[in-house]
């Protein structure tokens, strides 16, 4: 019996900690769950649910600045053929630039591929190889004839600058996986497309959206790498940045240049551990490296290579939207021949062909292409008579692009251009079309992707956009 009176001796030290250190154990695990739960909720790059259930996550844009011909490429015309030399038989455009030559024919040849059997150029014999995993539109139309506007205009969705690109849209509308990484990452190959890099702006939605850009080589990304020792200098300047803007915010509310702000630091400070290893190629199998062509003699095909190895990289660990730019190729404006088509194309083609060919087998290889959207596409495309006697002009009234995986139809082509490869004469496929599929094919309805600004509701689209069930698996 005990004495009411009575307590029981304390525990000792050792026997407390014995009993309940287990417990601080999973407090402290609770409180770093808590801790990230809050950030996923909180930040504007965490994930967020789709309209419905998606085909794909992820989006590899293969952007060929300047234009690439179309009846040189995945157009084939043998009216050409018979033609060539002669004057131009049909309706010229009066958007057309001066010094208009004769019919020119492609001084590439043509030929079957796949079992699907899609002629494509020689100056593309890789891609060829995968053309069964290929969607090819060969009716794609732009509004625009003049190269910053129709940049803007396949970027944004209007032809004017300070509108939000693709990418941000995206980022906007689903965040991202990985939140060491930004959303959307534009790695830049050595030329910034004309209209500058507004064309991956985030325009009237938060600046945290807009792409961060890297270097397949040197520094990655400019000014990363930590420069404070010890690193905890650095993050004491971070917290007091923060505890500044905070000060703001609560005394003036919402401000989008401080909110993204603070966003974008303590993005900066996690990117720092997480850049190294994404950019990391020793880690790469030697025949890895040989199949992008690491190893090529054509030096703009080595570093267009880094570009598409880094973008499965960046795809595998969840970054959301990649764009890839051209490589400089010496002696050639882009993609953009208005004189010396054969070696500004055949240069170009040689500088991105293999990459993209074993990009494109390498996703499959790791059962990322069902969930990734590469797309394949210029600005515009060109004409089919002479500009001078060795160019071609540009031509936005028919042209061609591709995408492969993530719910698109492989083997496959779609559209038609006229006997000459000038206008489109059968299912007309706009660019307000083209973002409203990949916007589809992720789970969002292109039309509730909507930010309010100046008045109304805007988006990707517009008041455009037609989702063609042809085109989707």
């Amino acid at each position: 019996m005990h004495c009411g009176r009575y307590l029981p001796p304390p525990l000792s030290r050792r026997q407390f900690l014995s009993r309940c250190g287990q417990g601080f154990g999973a407090l402290a695990f609770a409180a770093l769950q808590a801790e990230q739960a809050e950030a996923r909720g909180t930040s504007p790059l965490a994930v967020k649910p789709p309209h419905f259930p998606p085909k794909a996550r992820n989006v590899i844009f293969l952007y060929m600045d300047g234009g690439v011909s179309q009846i040189d490429s995945f157009d084939p015309k043998p009216l050409l053929d018979r033609e060539h030399g002669k004057p131009f038989s049909a309706k010229i455009e009066p958007t057309q630039f001066d010094n208009i030559g004769t019919t020119l024919k492609s001084p590439w040849k043509f030929r079957p591929y796949g079992e699907s059997g899609i002629p494509v150029s020689d100056l593309f014999p890789h891609v060829g190889e995968c053309v069964d995993d290929l969607c090819i539109i060969r009716s794609m139309v732009s509004n625009f004839s003049e190269h910053n506007t129709a940049n803007y205009f396949l970027h944004s969705g209007m032809g004017m600058q300070g509108r939000p690109s693709m990418g941000a849209w995206i980022g906007y509308g689903l965040g991202t996986e990985n939140q060491e990484l930004p959303g959307y990452i534009v790695v830049n190959g050595g030329l910034i497309p004309s209209g500058g890099i507004d064309c991956f702006g985030s325009g009237f939605l938060p600046a945290t959206y807009q792409a961060t850009m890297f270097r397949p080589r040197t520094e990655p990304v400019a000014n990363i790498l930590p420069r404070e020792n010890p690193p905890s200098r650095q993050r004491a300047k971070l917290d007091m940045l923060r505890r500044l803007d905070q000060g703001v915010l609560e005394r003036y509310g919402e401000v989008d240049a401080v909110e993204s702000a603070i966003v974008n630091y303590e993005l900066a400070f996690r990117m720092q551990a997480a850049v190294p290893e994404l950019t990391d190629l020793s880690t790469e199998r030697a025949a890895t490296k040989r199949l992008y062509g690491l190893e090529a003699e054509f030096e703009p095909t080595r570093l267009f290579a880094q570009q598409c190895l880094l973008a499965r990289r960046m795809v595998e660990r969840g970054v959301r939207f990649v764009e890839l730019t051209c490589p400089r190729t010496k002696g050639n404006d882009r993609w953009d021949a208005h004189s010396n088509l054969r070696k500004n194309h055949r240069e170009n083609a040689l500088a991105t062909d293999q990459p993209i060919a074993a990009l494109l087998r390498d996703l499959k290889t790791r059962g990322l292409l069902n969930e990734t959207i590469v797309v394949w596409a210029g600005e515009f495309g060109r004409t089919p008579f002479a500009q001078g006697s060795d160019g071609r002009d540009h031509n936005p009234f028919g042209f061609t692009i591709w995408a492969a995986g993530g719910g698109f139809k492989g083997g496959f082509t779609y559209g038609a251009t006229d006997e000459f490869g000038y206008r489109v004469v059968e299912n007309r496929v706009e660019i307000h079309d083209l973002h409203a599929m990949i916007l589809h094919l992720l789970g969002l309805e292109h039309t509730k992707l909507t930010f309010r600004f100046g008045g109304r509701d805007m988006r990707l689209t517009d008041v455009h956009g037609h989702i063609w069930e042809d085109l989707l698996a």
